[in-house]
């Protein structure tokens, strides 16, 4: 890891220099002017989006609108990649180096809500942006826009290149991108995420695998006969509290979470069939993959206890973040360049009332840039299909603030943050930095170079292989 700990040392100073030098790359100027006269656009844009409200590999209208946007900016497009109807590239220039951004625009089930700080569904039942993806893929398109411009203009040279990425809740959908070689010619892949703080994102995330246990059993009579069922039910029961006893011998790195679909239909019939969705998570991708397996062993013991035949299909999984420091450190930079968001009395007021509804402390939203921060070894977070892709290309990330400090994110209060100015203002910024970093990659070709050396020296020898089972997307999987 030396190399790049020197090239970091030598980041780290000039960005201390830059701090002392508040003048702007005449460039990132031009993003930032460009991105700011799309203010409104965007913002109406991102509206759309959250307006749509779709859930994985549903998001037509999303996708659609995406797409309008990057042809009528002069992008050429190549829609339904990887076999994923929603899944599209837009890309303009040509040549080395080829920079590409990832674009997230896919809700969560069961959280519409209005754009107002007190829970308040826009549409009962109906999904929601509880993780700001109208904003992230906006905000990547806003940055991959303001980049076109400038390579039209002869400013910059080299191919820019924006990824739809649908169904990164469920499925991962940027698996089945990375397995069609979509990501294969890219030089640095860039990366941003809503947040309740603003940061050059430098942490890695969890390792996850998800599969589905099936129980089948013989159905009878609950009372006149249960000595003639054998209960699927049951065996579901065994395996619930199999992993209930396991998780006191599991490293606090690891999750287990797991949602019961199906465990009978009515309380008079011994049920012939269980179905659960089981979800194993640890920091680094072998941690994962030995809990995985211990967790199928439990089904397997569940079964034989209940007298049932079993049944686990893998839906998909991911790997953890490869982080990279020496492109964090440039993000960093231009995040110092650029000043924190600021927010208004009445942005203020709104944040206060969304932290003293979720039971966070009111403090208001935050409004500073945050230090680079050093690699955790075990980071505490989530998991994202942007692992995967950090293991093929090395990626950039960023995370900015589009909800108050304390926010529950999967929430309402997320939703109702990202569909007004609290969500565009730091989409917005969002899109600037990510500008402004693409501009450092497009004419520093040293700062390529050791973002690339980088990715080498922590992937090591590993060979990338994606977890999923074979054959096309799930399109159509059951998501109830």
């Amino acid at each position: 890891m030396k190399r790049y700990m020197t090239f970091l040392s030598f980041i780290l100073l000039c960005i201390g220099l830059m701090g002392q030098d508040k003048k702007i790359d005449k460039n990132k100027e031009v993003v930032i002017s460009s991105l700011e006269g799309k203010y409104e656009e965007l913002s109406k844009l991102s509206d759309k989006i959250w307006s749509f409200e779709e859930i994985a590999f549903r998001e037509t209208q999303s996708s659609k609108a995406l797409i309008n946007y990057a042809k009528a900016q002069g992008f050429t497009v190549k829609e339904g990649v990887a076999e994923i109807p929603t899944a599209f590239v837009a890309e303009y220039g040509s040549g080395k180096p080829i920079i590409g951004i990832m674009g997230e625009f896919d809700a969560l089930p069961g959280l519409s809500q209005k754009t107002v700080p007190s829970k308040d569904p826009l549409h009962q039942g109906a999904p929601g942006h509880g993780c700001g993806h109208n904003l992230f893929g906006v905000a990547s398109l806003g940055a991959a826009t303001a980049i076109k411009e400038l390579i039209e203009k002869k400013k910059i040279k080299g191919t820019v290149r924006f990824y739809g990425t649908p169904a990164e809740e469920k499925f991962f959908g940027k698996l089945w991108m990375i397995r069609a070689g979509l990501f294969d010619d890219v030089d640095v892949m860039m990366d941003w995420h809503p947040s309740a703080e603003t940061k050059a994102d430098v942490q890695s995330s969890l390792a996850l695998v998800d599969f589905l246990v099936e129980f089948y059993g013989q159905a009878a009579h609950a009372a006149s006969d249960p000595w003639n069922g054998r209960s699927a039910s049951d065996g579901l029961e065994l395996y619930t509290t199999g992993i209930h006893y396991y998780r006191e011998h599991i490293k606090p790195t690891v999750r287990i979470h797991y949602h019961i679909q199906d465990a009978g239909k009515v309380v008079n019939v011994v049920p012939d069939y269980a179905k659960i969705w089981t979800r194993v998570r640890d920091s680094k991708r072998d941690g994962m993959v030995k809990v995985w397996e211990q967790v199928e062993k439990i089904a397997e013991g569940a079964a034989m206890m209940a007298n049932v035949d079993y049944k686990i299909t893998l839906i998909s999984g991911l790997h953890e973040i490869l982080p990279n420091r020496a492109g964090g450190a440039a993000m960093q930079a231009n995040l110092e360049s650029l000043g924190a968001i600021s927010y208004t009395e009445e942005e203020q007021e709104f944040a206060k009332k969304i932290q003293a509804a979720t039971g966070s402390e009111v403090v208001g939203i935050e409004s500073k840039i945050n230090p680079l921060e050093e690699t955790l070894e075990n980071p505490k977070g989530g998991s994202t299909d942007v692992g995967d892709v950090s293991w093929v290309v090395p990626t950039v990330r960023l995370r900015a603030t589009t909800a108050p400090k304390g926010t529950p994110w999967h929430s309402w209060a997320v939703v109702a943050c990202g569909g007004m100015s609290i969500g565009h203002k730091g989409m917005s910024y969002a899109s600037k930095a990510l500008a402004m970093t693409m501009v450092d990659l497009y004419m520093n070709p040293e700062l390529v170079e050791n973002v690339k050396a980088e990715f080498k020296e922590r992937k090591g020898d590993y060979t990338y292989k994606g977890i999923i089972p074979p054959g096309p997307p799930p399109l159509d999987f059951d998501q109830d």
